[in-house]
């Protein structure tokens, strides 16, 4: 996760992202060479940041840049060198801030595709790789990593200025942005891959990204969505895993570890959202089925004709499968798991859900509500198999036991 850190500071000083990773690279691979030896510092990340700086005077002295930053820079890190470690993360907070969102712009610039900017910026300040990002597009490792190769050629080619936009730009940029921060915080919220069922730093990450930009843009009514979403969804990071590690469903979660402060910032962003009239926004929309959760003192208590309404919306907005996926889980809720099974069945045919471990795991849960044990375990046996994250993944594999046991009962 320092990662990000040390990219957005380097690339402030050497204005290109490319160069930036290459130095950020140089630094992680010299703490991996020498802390071994030397152990591991007080303030890891001051260490990383000083290194990386070191290496950024030595490039711009390697291409002959003016004297004068060289002696900026020197006196920067002297003085980063005899400051307290102890109190780095909050002496650079604030500039740190500011070189992240720099760098989520350049990222975001409208020389590249709409694929490769958010591409670029998971890579850079999610610290995703290649494969985590292809699964949240549903896209070929191959073809994300071509994309995030030609943009940063592309901004160096195009001398890209490291600058948060202003006026008009910035709402121009401003929809790449962030369906970045929502790509970053949903990785951090259900983690694709690995052994854990959540990584809590994206979310964190994620949340802190989405905050400031709604100081920097307030009458963007999709930055206010986007923030009440992730707030709201946020508010059940503790009830979501059981004290072994196992993934807690929603409607089986114990809704008094919901963090109500998170709640009520949630849905102040949501009112936001809608007095700016973005009632009906990509994101916006999302944060009001998260806040019909939310507002349910228990899962029988949901408003699930309410949740269908809302994803009617949002499937005219976004013509997504995943999203009638999701609104065919509300249709069962709301009117039953037949209603909701047609729904599914019609997807099953949809090419981009082909390898979507959810279609099948959804499917199962249906037909098991259903009584038909038999079909619901091979769905989820295949559900099981095409997941990725190995909590789900035994998740999954209990599921089809279950099933299995109540055909041998």
């Amino acid at each position: 996760m320092e990662s990000a850190r040390i990219i957005a500071g380097i690339a402030r000083i050497v204005r290109d992202v490319g160069v930036a990773e290459e130095l950020a690279q140089d630094a992680l691979v010299a703490a991996l060479s020498q802390w071994p030896e030397s152990g591991i510092p007080q303030n890891p990340g001051a260490w990383l940041m000083v290194a990386a700086k070191r290496r950024a005077i030595d490039h711009l002295r390697r291409h002959h840049r003016v004297e004068r930053k060289h002696e900026e820079l020197g006196r920067e890190i002297e003085a980063q060198r005899q400051a307290d470690v102890e109190n780095f993360d909050t002496a650079m907070d604030d500039e740190f801030g500011d070189d992240l969102l720099r760098l989520m712009f350049v990222a975001c610039h409208p020389v590249l595709s709409t694929e490769a900017r958010v591409a670029l910026t998971l890579r850079l300040i999610g610290g995703l790789t290649t494969g985590e990002i292809a699964r949240a597009y549903l896209a070929p490792e191959a073809t994300i990593a071509q994309r995030i190769v030609r943009a940063k050629r592309t901004l160096t080619e195009k001398q890209i200025p490291f600058e948060v936009p202003r006026g008009a730009d910035l709402g121009e940029r401003l929809s790449a942005v962030l369906e970045v921060i929502y790509l970053i915080f949903n990785e951090g919220y259900t983690a694709t891959t690995g052994g854990d069922w959540m990584r809590p730093a994206l979310c964190e990450d994620a949340l802190r990204l989405g905050r400031i930009l709604a100081e920097l843009a307030p009458a963007e009514p999709e930055v206010q969505g986007l923030v009440a979403l992730m707030e709201i969804q946020a508010s059940r990071s503790r009830a979501r895993i059981s004290p072994s590690g196992e993934p807690v469903l929603l409607l089986d979660q114990n809704r008094s570890l919901w963090d109500h402060l998170l709640i009520q910032r949630g849905l102040a962003a949501l009112q936001r959202a809608e007095r700016l009239g973005g009632a009906r926004g990509l994101y916006a929309l999302q944060a009001a089925i998260a806040a019909c959760h939310a507002r349910a003192l228990t899962a029988e208590a949901t408003d699930w004709p309410r949740i269908v309404g809302l994803y009617d919306q949002l499937a005219i907005l976004t013509h997504s499968p995943i999203v009638e996926l999701n609104r065919a889980v509300a249709v069962a809720m709301a009117f039953g798991p037949a209603d909701g099974l047609a729904l599914v069945d019609n997807l099953t045919s949809e090419p981009t859900l082909r390898g979507y471990h959810l279609l099948p795991s959804v499917r199962g849960d249906l037909l098991a509500k259903l009584g038909r044990f038999e079909e619901a375990r091979a769905e989820f046996t295949r559900a099981a198999a095409l997941a990725r994250n190995e909590r789900e993944r035994e998740m999954l594999a209990g599921r089809a036991a279950e099933c299995a046991g109540s055909i041998s009962g």
